[in-house]
Protein backbone atom coordinates (compact mmCIF):
# COMPACT_ATOMS: atom_id res chain seq x y z
CA UNK A 1 0.00 0.00 0.00
CA UNK A 2 2.81 2.49 0.20
CA UNK A 3 3.74 1.64 -3.28
CA UNK A 4 0.50 3.37 -3.92
CA UNK A 5 0.52 6.23 -1.69
CA UNK A 6 4.11 7.28 -3.33
CA UNK A 7 2.63 6.95 -6.86
CA UNK A 8 -0.65 9.21 -4.77
CA UNK A 9 1.89 11.97 -4.26
CA UNK A 10 3.42 11.45 -7.66
CA UNK A 11 0.30 12.35 -9.24
CA UNK A 12 -0.43 15.24 -6.69
CA UNK A 13 2.57 16.74 -7.84
CA UNK A 14 1.69 16.87 -11.07
CA UNK A 15 -1.80 18.70 -10.57
CA UNK A 16 -3.46 15.96 -10.96
CA UNK A 17 -6.13 14.16 -8.36
CA UNK A 18 -3.97 12.16 -5.49
CA UNK A 19 -4.96 8.31 -6.20
CA UNK A 20 -2.15 5.88 -6.84
CA UNK A 21 -2.42 2.13 -7.35
CA UNK A 22 -0.18 -0.68 -7.43
CA UNK A 23 -0.99 -4.25 -8.73
CA UNK A 24 0.67 -6.87 -7.33
CA UNK A 25 2.01 -10.80 -7.59
CA UNK A 26 3.36 -13.27 -4.73
CA UNK A 27 4.76 -9.53 -2.76
CA UNK A 28 6.10 -8.04 -6.42
CA UNK A 29 5.01 -4.94 -7.73
CA UNK A 30 4.38 -5.81 -11.27
CA UNK A 31 3.31 -2.36 -12.28
CA UNK A 32 2.17 0.86 -10.47
CA UNK A 33 0.35 4.53 -11.72
CA UNK A 34 -1.10 7.61 -10.27
CA UNK A 35 -3.70 9.54 -12.02
CA UNK A 36 -2.89 10.90 -15.30
CA UNK A 37 -6.36 12.37 -16.51
CA UNK A 38 -5.35 15.79 -17.21
CA UNK A 39 -1.99 14.77 -18.61
CA UNK A 40 -3.39 12.79 -20.85
CA UNK A 41 -6.49 14.63 -21.84
CA UNK A 42 -8.18 11.13 -21.25
CA UNK A 43 -10.95 10.30 -18.49
CA UNK A 44 -9.89 6.77 -18.59
CA UNK A 45 -6.72 7.44 -17.30
CA UNK A 46 -7.13 6.62 -13.58
CA UNK A 47 -4.89 5.40 -11.42
CA UNK A 48 -5.93 1.35 -11.45
CA UNK A 49 -6.66 1.46 -15.28
CA UNK A 50 -3.38 2.36 -15.98
CA UNK A 51 -1.75 -0.17 -13.25
CA UNK A 52 -4.16 -3.21 -14.57
CA UNK A 53 -3.36 -2.40 -18.13
CA UNK A 54 0.83 -2.58 -17.42
CA UNK A 55 0.28 -5.36 -15.42
CA UNK A 56 -1.80 -7.31 -18.32
CA UNK A 57 0.96 -6.01 -20.95
CA UNK A 58 4.16 -7.37 -18.55
CA UNK A 59 2.19 -10.65 -17.82
CA UNK A 60 1.16 -11.11 -21.41
CA UNK A 61 -2.93 -11.86 -20.47
CA UNK A 62 -6.11 -9.70 -19.38
CA UNK A 63 -6.43 -11.78 -16.89
CA UNK A 64 -4.83 -11.06 -13.40
CA UNK A 65 -6.13 -14.32 -11.43
CA UNK A 66 -3.59 -14.34 -9.23
CA UNK A 67 -2.80 -10.31 -8.43
CA UNK A 68 -3.77 -8.20 -6.07
CA UNK A 69 -4.27 -4.50 -6.39
CA UNK A 70 -3.56 -1.56 -3.78
CA UNK A 71 -5.52 1.72 -4.25
CA UNK A 72 -5.48 4.58 -2.40
CA UNK A 73 -9.02 5.82 -2.87
CA UNK A 74 -12.47 3.10 -3.24
CA UNK A 75 -12.55 2.41 -7.24
CA UNK A 76 -15.31 4.29 -9.07
CA UNK A 77 -17.55 2.13 -11.33
CA UNK A 78 -15.45 1.76 -14.30
CA UNK A 79 -12.77 1.00 -12.24
CA UNK A 80 -14.47 -1.74 -10.73
CA UNK A 81 -15.99 -2.96 -13.81
CA UNK A 82 -11.91 -3.13 -15.22
CA UNK A 83 -11.08 -5.27 -11.88
CA UNK A 84 -14.01 -7.62 -12.28
CA UNK A 85 -12.81 -7.91 -16.55
CA UNK A 86 -9.44 -8.25 -15.06
CA UNK A 87 -10.37 -11.42 -12.47
CA UNK A 88 -8.18 -9.62 -10.08
CA UNK A 89 -7.98 -11.57 -6.97
CA UNK A 90 -7.75 -9.10 -3.75
CA UNK A 91 -8.89 -5.23 -3.86
CA UNK A 92 -7.23 -3.20 -1.41
CA UNK A 93 -8.08 0.75 -0.85
CA UNK A 94 -7.64 3.55 1.54
CA UNK A 95 -10.58 6.18 1.61
CA UNK A 96 -14.01 5.27 0.83
CA UNK A 97 -15.85 7.07 -1.67
CA UNK A 98 -19.07 7.85 -0.78
CA UNK A 99 -19.68 10.30 -3.77
CA UNK A 100 -17.73 8.24 -6.45
CA UNK A 101 -17.42 4.97 -5.21
CA UNK A 102 -18.40 1.70 -7.10
CA UNK A 103 -17.41 -0.55 -4.42
CA UNK A 104 -18.66 -0.47 -0.65
CA UNK A 105 -20.41 3.17 -1.62
CA UNK A 106 -23.12 3.67 -4.47
CA UNK A 107 -23.83 0.55 -7.25
CA UNK A 108 -21.58 -1.61 -5.65
CA UNK A 109 -20.76 -3.20 -8.45
CA UNK A 110 -19.75 -6.83 -6.73
CA UNK A 111 -22.69 -7.21 -5.27
CA UNK A 112 -24.61 -7.06 -8.19
CA UNK A 113 -25.94 -10.26 -10.10
CA UNK A 114 -24.71 -9.38 -13.58
CA UNK A 115 -20.92 -9.06 -11.99
CA UNK A 116 -19.01 -12.20 -13.44
CA UNK A 117 -16.29 -11.83 -10.94
CA UNK A 118 -16.17 -10.09 -7.65
CA UNK A 119 -12.59 -10.11 -5.75
CA UNK A 120 -11.72 -10.11 -1.88
CA UNK A 121 -12.46 -6.37 -0.92
CA UNK A 122 -10.26 -5.05 1.91
CA UNK A 123 -11.42 -1.39 2.75
CA UNK A 124 -10.05 1.12 4.71
CA UNK A 125 -6.53 0.59 4.61
CA UNK A 126 -4.75 3.58 6.06
CA UNK A 127 -7.85 5.43 5.34
CA UNK A 128 -7.39 8.54 7.31
CA UNK A 129 -3.80 9.27 5.57
CA UNK A 130 -5.78 8.42 2.12
CA UNK A 131 -8.91 10.93 3.13
CA UNK A 132 -6.36 13.76 4.59
CA UNK A 133 -4.67 13.64 1.14
CA UNK A 134 -7.36 14.06 -0.82
CA UNK A 135 -9.15 16.73 0.78
CA UNK A 136 -5.69 18.80 1.28
CA UNK A 137 -5.20 18.80 -2.51
CA UNK A 138 -8.73 20.03 -3.07
CA UNK A 139 -8.85 22.54 -0.42
CA UNK A 140 -5.69 23.89 -1.91
CA UNK A 141 -7.62 24.09 -5.54
CA UNK A 142 -10.54 26.20 -4.10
Amino acid sequence: MQAAFDEARLAAARGEAPIGAVVAQGGAILARAGNRTLETNDPTAHAEILALRAAAAKLGTPRLIDCDLYVTLEPCPMCAGAIAHARVRRLYYGAADEKGGAVDSGVRLFRQPTCHHAPEVYGGIREAEAGAMLKAFFAALR
